[in-house]
């Protein structure tokens, strides 16, 4: 029993024994040195090593003109051209070094260069910790790779990830533009940069503010969140989120996009968005509506799809499907848009109908043109079928005028001057100027010309052929105060700028502020790092 005793005692300290040579720190071992001495005068406790230096641990070689070698602290200090290599990973070079073999950190100082395959680190002082292969440096320094040159006054360097991480006021410099940043992290083998915090890229081509980013310098591909817009010339673009192609100088938005013209003083938005800079060329869907800004007023143009091109001057603008738009003092519908700003014609296709004031104007073709002057609303065209019709100020009846085609002119963005021409025809509720009905005026002519004061007639005279009379209302039966083709759709009218979009968009409107909501409260957590910049010399070995 004692002899079993004795034997599981003994293997005990064996174990621990080997555990605690396998846990103690490597000595660092001296491979060369033309001369060797020790002076304890002058260098107490250190063994003086001097003339092509090298000396080894664990890994890590060694060389420079001159060292002390403390022993016991297993800790050494060189002096002149000194290096120190770690597998083909890393390199530092400095006038001065410290390395202690016990903690595995090194020291080096005086022009003081770090290098790697992908990026070299030049600064005054350069640490570097083997435990947790970091290396971490306070002073001025400048990363330069085969793409950028970063500049910045700290910042760490984690060799496993090849990842530069800067907290400090960051300068990547490129030949195509500049990145600024107090929070960013570059990885060295794939360019690709990580933006957190107020940030900018500036270039010749466009100015861009983030505060959550992600920049592919290689690529010049880029995604950003977080209160980012692209700034051009004539345009801002904003969006909760932005993808960017440098190289195609395109860029598309999601959720919340806002795209300000500052030049044609126009706004659209929606929740999805396309621009082709060098096209000249915009799309937008989800929720679209392009706002323009006209005579002290605004008008709202929505469809389903909105695509804006041309340059200043020559800009057109296209909506679809369903579209609708609100004016103060005007509104109405129709299938499709055209507008173009060089003949200021805006052409209303597909079933058009409008409403300006009081009335509602229908035909097969409509058309709205400006004054490129005065930059108002100057006339009115409706081609074929056209039918002018309001209700009457007291009763229930409806004033309408009809025929062929309508010639129109507005003074102060209202229908002032109207002509109506071909097979014209009118009823119309006379009264006094106490609102009491003195007849019904129901006539026939080639032409009628109609002029409008505060959003109703003031005179009506007609031309050629005129066959009517004004009738007491008595004398006139209700089927006969109809022209054919009446339509009173006064339950369609848009009378708000809200009212130009559909339920459904509106619902996905509402998911999408939900959406929106949700991710301002992860606004403060840096952008995950993508598979693709982890996998990156995976997938670099694969392509050789």
């Amino acid at each position: 029993m004692k002899k079993s005793l004795f034997f599981l005692s003994y293997c005990s300290l064996v174990l621990v024994t080997n555990l605690a040579l396998a846990q103690a720190p490597k000595k660092i071992i001296v491979e060369n040195s033309d001369f060797a001495d020790v002076n304890q005068v002058e260098i107490p406790d250190a063994l003086l090593l001097i003339g092509n230096v090298r000396v080894n641990h664990d890994g890590v070689v060694m060389t420079c003109n001159k060292a002390y070698y403390f022993q016991k602290e297993n800790y050494i200090k060189a002096f002149g051209n000194v290096q120190m290599v770690q597998g083909d990973t890393l390199f530092l070079n400095s006038k001065y070094a410290e390395y202690n073999g016990n903690v595995k950190k090194a020291y080096a100082s005086g022009d003081a260069v770090m290098s790697s395959p992908d990026a070299t680190l030049v600064t005054e002082i350069i640490n570097f910790d083997r435990n947790t292969q970091e290396v971490f440096y306070d002073t001025p320094g400048t990363i330069t790779n085969k793409d950028n040159t970063l500049k910045s006054n700290s910042g760490r360097y984690y060799v496993n990830q090849k990842k530069f991480q800067f907290l400090t006021a960051v300068t990547i410099t490129n030949p195509t533009y500049v990145i600024k940043s107090n929070h960013l992290d570059y990885f060295s083998n794939s360019g690709h940069s990580y933006l957190f915090g107020p940030s900018t890229i500036t270039s010749k081509a466009n100015y861009i503010y983030t505060e959550k980013g992600f920049y592919d310098t290689k690529k010049n591909l880029a995604h950003f969140l977080n209160k980012s817009y692209i700034k051009y010339d004539d345009r801002v673009i904003k969006g909760d989120s932005l993808y960017y192609d440098r190289n195609r100088e395109f860029a598309s938005a999601t959720r919340n996009v806002k795209i300000t013209d500052s030049i044609n003083r126009g706004i659209v938005k929606g929740h999805y968005a396309e621009v082709y800079k060098k096209l000249d060329s915009m799309y937008v869907t989800k929720r679209a509506v392009a706002v323009n800004f006209v005579e002290n007023d605004s008008v709202y143009i929505h469809g389903k799809k909105l695509m804006v091109t041309g340059k200043e001057g020559n800009r057109i603008i296209r909506a679809f499907n369903n579209v609708r738009f609100f004016k103060t003092d005007m509104s109405g519908k129709c299938d499709s848009i055209h507008s173009s700003s060089k003949t200021a014609l805006t052409k209303m296709i597909g079933n058009p109908i409008l409403w300006n004031a009081e009335s509602q104007i229908t035909g097969d073709v409509m058309h709205l043109i400006g004054n490129n002057t005065t930059q108002k609303l100057d006339s009115l065209k409706v081609l074929e079928n056209t039918f002018i019709v309001s209700k009457d100020t007291i009763g229930t009846g409806y004033n309408q005028v009809k025929g062929q085609n309508l010639y129109g002119k507005f003074e102060e963005g209202k229908l002032h001057d109207v002509d109506i021409v071909k097979n014209a025809e009118v009823i119309y509720y006379m009264r006094n100027e106490a609102q009491e009905l003195i007849g019904i005026n129901k006539n026939k002519s080639s032409k009628i010309n109609l002029i409008l004061e505060k959003n109703e007639i003031e005179t009506i005279t007609f031309f050629q052929q005129v066959d009517g009379d004004i009738f007491p209302e008595k004398d006139l039966p209700e089927n006969a105060r109809k022209l054919r083709g009446l339509a009173w759709r006064g339950n369609e009218r848009i009378k708000s700028k809200d009212d130009i979009f559909p339920p459904e968009e509106n619902e996905d409107n509402d998911k999408i502020a939900k959406a929106t909501k949700s991710a301002e409260a992860k606004e403060d957590i840096p952008m995950k790092i993508r598979k693709e910049t982890l996998n990156y010399d995976k997938k670099k070995g694969k392509v050789k």
